[in-house]
């Protein structure tokens, strides 16, 4: 599975983005998707993950502010992020899970600054 991650850039708190992830390759039996961030010294953090029924899961931190959503026939998933903080500043990276093994898409930069 080929992963193209986009949308990334720079955003005042409070601002809005939407992440783009569009799938390629071996994507039949994709059972998941989903969004994972790093901030430079800290883990790679699960940010928010769709299955293939719809399914969805979400950090705390994000809970209310951020969507995850999965167009099948475009093989995409998205990220929709709402009032965000300096503190989601990241590189975003997509993830996709297909028959155990994971993909990883490049990583897209997101700066939350004034």
């Amino acid at each position: 599975v080929q992963l193209q991650a986009s949308g990334g850039g720079l955003v005042q708190p409070g601002g809005s983005l939407r992440l783009s992830c569009a799938a390629s390759g071996s994507i039949f039996s994709i059972s998941s998707m989903g969004w994972y961030r790093q901030v430079p010294g800290k883990q790679r953090e699960l940010v928010a993950t769709v299955n293939s029924g719809g399914s969805t899961y979400y950090v705390d931190s994000v809970k209310g502010r951020f969507t995850i959503s999965r167009d099948n026939p475009k093989n995409t998933v998205y990220l929709q992020m709402n009032s965000l903080k300096s503190e989601d500043t990241a590189v975003y990276y997509c993830n996709a899970v297909r028959r155990g093994s994971s993909s990883w898409g490049q990583g897209t930069q997101l700066t939350v600054s004034s």
